[in-house]
């Protein structure tokens, strides 16, 4: 597994570079500002050595000449100030206009994402990525643009200035350089794969959050609480012991470097003191000497933090493009029809579907629905009744077969016309984080008032809309707060009401509603279906006895089909669950 991640690394590198230099006029700006920073830096000491050496004794002291160099240090510091601000303003820029480059393209990929991959991967590790992450990323590459550019232009100017001053000293300085790039390296190595551990146990983390309080009634209702906790204790130890091991050996480096730096700032003072000692040296020029020993190492200390920091944002950039660059759903045909004026046919033909290769589920499928038929698919659960409506919206392509709508192989059509045709409520209700209006326009943003109000008095949510603080305009959450199970499923039959598609799908679109407002709900779909070809899948056998077509699956198979009457009459196995259901 290491070596999979010790390659991973590089080429992660790569990726994150090359959305740099796309925007390399601010890297360009960056990497002048910091020279100039540098630069200007590198000159104080010159110039504060000139002034010791104009106080170099009694009756020798040039004030004159002292306060010119003061001049000269406060225009060179104001200067260098100066560069540094424009510096970060780049770096910030650059920094986030990436970091949104990434969560766009992150965005993008998920909604391009087969549904195989979304079922496939925690939620919360895939929000975990997308926020958590880019965030550590963006840490990381900040201090990286902050602190690499002008730490390496230092070491490189000091080396320069060290050697034009005394070559002899800066050649030993240089010797024991290696030491402290080697240290820095050895524990930045073995940061990575740790840091590449907090990252993923944090996602796990965040996954077993989401999961915990979206089933917070489940939970409670079975005094799950307890094993809930001891389920995070567990996932919180492994983060606390992953990030204290990443953060011990990364901070390793600094107190590493310093005792090399120190190392280097001590020769350099006593082979210094020496030459100022045999007269190569004066007393100014030994300080300045001195002073850029010290510059030319704190570099040292800044980037061996910026590597250790970098391991924990190339470790979260791993984790981004692995969504970023996973494969997507198959890409449409550049000819792919475009549905209009949809009739409602539907014809499946021999079709064969598994969810994996090892787990049959659906065999040769095949059915042929005529234009405003109503098909019932009912059987035991497990069957392939959700897998079916999966199917012919496309949520998943088949794996052999085919399935046609008016004549065309859903594969060839584009995928958003093909949905937009049917109108689907589910068992499970979704409304997102907006007012209802919001939520009951959504497959119809341009929808008037009338039209609005109209479909809610159609799905029997109107009155209880009414009677909301603000009505229409009513904020709801994601999960619905304040509203009943029943209450929400209206909703969600009321956007598709207020659509009209030419053909719907209705997955135990009534199992949350009581019976007298499911009557009314019943008539209200009958007018609905009017005209329009409808799936329906029902547990409840009392809401599909109107079907033209009935499917009764077992296993994958139809094992049945006919109406209501016909199967009666062959007492099969839908009469069976039908008589179980109805018996008293």
């Amino acid at each position: 597994m290491k070596k999979n991640k010790a390659k991973a690394s590089p080429g992660t590198f790569r990726k994150v570079m090359s959305r740099v230099r796309s925007h390399w006029p601010l890297l360009l700006i960056s990497i002048l500002c910091a020279a100039a920073n540098v630069f200007l830096t590198l000159a104080i000491p010159v110039v504060n050595g000139n002034a010791i050496d104009y106080l170099i004794g009694e009756g020798r002291v040039d004030l004159t000449a002292v306060l010119e160099t003061l001049t000269t240090v406060l225009v060179c510091a104001g200067l260098a100030a100066a560069a540094q601000w424009l510096m970060n303003i780049c770096n910030n820029r650059m920094t986030f206009e990436i970091v949104q480059e990434m969560r766009n393209d992150a965005m993008r990929k998920i909604e391009s994402l087969p549904l195989s991959y979304l079922d496939s991967h925690p939620h919360g590790d895939i929000v975990s990525r997308v926020i958590t992450d880019v965030d550590q990323f963006a840490d990381g590459l900040l201090m990286g643009f902050t602190q690499l550019f002008s730490g390496i232009l230092t070491i490189l100017g000091t080396l320069g200035v060290m050697f034009s001053v005394n070559w002899q000293t800066a050649l030993l300085v240089v010797a024991i350089t290696p030491l402290s790039l080697f240290v820095a390296s050895f524990i930045a190595k073995h940061t990575f794969d740790m840091f590449k551990l907090q990252s993923e146990t944090r996602g796990e983390q965040t996954a077993f959050m989401e999961e915990m309080i979206g089933n917070r009634e489940v939970i409670k209702a079975f005094s799950f609480e307890k094993k809930a906790l001891e389920q995070f204790d567990e996932i919180n130890e492994r983060v606390k012991n992953y990030s204290l091991r990443a953060t011990f050996f990364s901070s390793l480096t600094n107190p590493g470097t310093r005792f090399v730096n120190n190392l280097v700032y001590a020769a350099v003072a006593l082979t210094g003191a020496l030459s100022a000692l045999r007269g190569r040296l004066s007393v100014g020029q030994l300080t300045a000497f001195l002073s850029y020993a010290n510059q030319y190492t704190k570099p040292f200390n800044e980037i061996s933090g910026v590597i250790t920091e970098f391991q924990n944002a190339l470790a979260c950039a791993e984790r981004i493009f692995e969504l970023i660059e996973a494969e997507p759903q198959t890409p449409e045909p550049k000819d792919a029809f475009v549905l209009k004026g949809t009739h409602g046919s539907v014809e499946a033909d021999n079709v064969w579907f598994s969810y994996t290769p090892d787990q049959k589920l659906i065999e040769d499928f095949s059915i042929n629905v005529k234009p405003g038929q109503r098909v019932a698919i009912v059987g035991p659960t497990g069957c392939g009744k959700t897998t079916i409506i999966n199917l012919l919206m496309r949520f998943y392509d088949v794996k052999a077969g085919s399935i046609k709508v008016d004549g065309h192989d859903i594969r060839t059509v584009t995928r958003q016309s093909l949905r937009s045709n049917y109108g689907m409520v589910l068992q499970e209700t979704w409304l997102k984080n907006a007012t209802i209006r919001e939520n009951l326009c959504m497959g119809k943003p341009d929808a008037s008032e009338e039209e609005m109000i109209a479909a809610a008095k159609a799905a029997h949510a109107h009155s209880f809309i009414r009677r909301l603080p603000q009505g229409y305009d009513t904020i709801i959450t994601e999960s619905g707060s304040g509203l009943s199970q029943g209450q929400k499923q209206l909703l969600c039959i009321a956007r598709v009401m207020l659509c009209l598609p030419p053909m719907l799908i209705l997955d135990e679109a009534t199992s949350s509603i009581d019976t007298r407002t499911e009557i009314l709900i019943q008539n209200a779909f009958a007018q609905m279906m009017e005209g329009r070809t409808s799936f329906i899948v029902a547990h409840r056998l009392s809401t599909i006895q109107s079907a033209d077509i009935i499917l009764v699956m077992r296993e994958g198979h139809i094992t049945e089909q006919g109406n209501h009457e016909q199967l009666l009459a062959k007492n099969g196995f839908y009469a069976e669950i039908y008589n179980a259901q109805f018996s008293e």
